[in-house]
């Protein structure tokens, strides 16, 4: 790139070129430029954690508007929904869904009950994946599985809800067209099914202890964990209202931040700690599972985590400022710790 002298120029005419100039390299590395030789400022830094903070704000607090109270009767179903729901955890597929409806311009009411329907369905999956039957998992962020709580059968039972219930909040979203409700709804309830979610949960079983082909593990990948991420920024980006160079745009970025969540959390399993991630380690291991470390070592998994980073962000290099959430969330999955 080359070197541009901007320190004696206009106030305003050195911030626009810095500000291009910070663009070109964004786009280009996935990485924001803090600093520009020649230039006399820095280039503000997102902040996520607040961003993340305030968002998980409003979806706990609509989650709790929405969600039938745990004290309501039959208790033990409604406890143990509540339970697993409230645990935690980084509600990174509804922020998403709320971060691509502003990133076309949409109203983040658009998409709330959508996106905390999509919370529901990601805890509902998530409590039938630690069952005995499945994974087999004693802990889930940091406190007994909710069949561990409750027993199997009320997780059982309390999952189903969960996925009900999220059927329920969608349908219930007003002041949006109805047209759009639906195609939404459409998009995640097909990345729930058995051509998503739930088809690559079950070729994740049949695959344990084998010699898979690395395009097994990427239908795995893709489905299991892919299809809901990438539903969510489908569903926000449809109720915002996007145009389809937008929604096509961050289509890209959906399947790319999909796939590279999955090979950091593989990452994670054989490099991070029961106590940041608040559940045992090393099940993909001893289980036999095809992940990405298996196939090609943890090295070749993070080039691989991060050329997918790169590509997202690329994608949404006509979005402007306002997909600058986005950008940060698919940054922040290849580095967090849990």
């Amino acid at each position: 790139m080359a070197h541009v002298k901007i320190r004696f120029m206009p106030a305003m005419r050195a911030y626009k070129l810095y500000r291009e100039k910070a663009q070109y390299f964004f786009v280009a590395t996935g990485r924001p430029l803090k600093s520009f030789r020649g230039a006399c400022f820095s280039m503000p830094q997102f902040n996520l954690e607040k961003y993340l903070a305030d968002r998980n704000s409003v979806i706990n607090q609509r989650l709790g508007e929405l969600l039938v109270k745990k004290d309501e009767f039959p208790k033990s179903l409604h406890r143990a929904m509540h339970y697993s729901l409230f645990a935690g955890g980084k509600r990174l597929r509804p922020v998403l869904a709320l971060a691509a409806c502003e990133a076309v311009g949409g109203p983040i009411e658009a998409v709330l009950n959508t996106a905390c329907a999509i919370e529901c369905i990601h805890t509902y999956s998530l409590i039938h994946d630690d069952l005995p039957a499945l994974d087999n998992d004693d802990l889930r962020r940091g406190r007994p599985t909710c069949h561990k709580a409750f027993g199997e059968a009320t997780a059982i039972l309390a999952g189903d809800a969960l996925l009900t219930a999220a059927f329920e909040l969608m349908a219930k979203t007003d002041g949006v067209d109805r047209g759009a409700v639906l195609m939404a709804i459409v998009e995640v309830a097909r990345a729930a099914g058995s051509t998503g979610m739930i088809g690559g949960q079950a070729v994740d079983i049949e695959s344990e202890g084998k010699d898979v082909p690395f395009p097994v593990l990427e239908y795995i990948h893709i489905h299991k964990t892919g299809d809901l991420i990438l539903a969510s920024i489908k569903a926000g980006a449809i109720l915002g209202g996007a145009s389809s160079v937008q929604l096509e745009s961050l289509v890209k970025y959906g399947r790319a931040v999909g796939l590279a969540f999955q090979i950091a959390d593989d990452i994670l399993d054989v490099e991070g700690s029961p106590a940041e991630l608040g559940k045992a380690v090393g099940g993909d291991e001893k289980k036999g599972k095809a992940t990405y470390p298996a196939f090609v070592g943890v090295n070749e998994s993070k080039k691989r985590a991060n050329e997918l980073v790169d590509m997202a962000v690329d994608a949404l290099s006509g979005l402007g400022d306002k997909a600058e959430p986005l950008r940060a969330v698919a940054r922040y999955i290849t580095a967090r710790r849990k």
